[in-house]
């Protein structure tokens, strides 16, 4: 049993290490759409 909980916790670990890696060296693209949007001018009326 002692085995069991030991491998659980180990890979608990290394899948937590493998994630903070993963997320660490992702190059995530910016995007691409160009997003535009019209504000009234009542909005800046005092």
């Amino acid at each position: 049993m002692r085995f069991l909980v030991r491998l659980v916790m180990l890979l608990t670990v290394a899948v937590v290490v493998g994630g903070v890696a993963f997320l660490a060296t992702w190059d995530i693209p910016p995007p691409t759409h160009h997003v535009e949007k019209t504000i009234p001018n009542d909005r800046f009326d005092p």
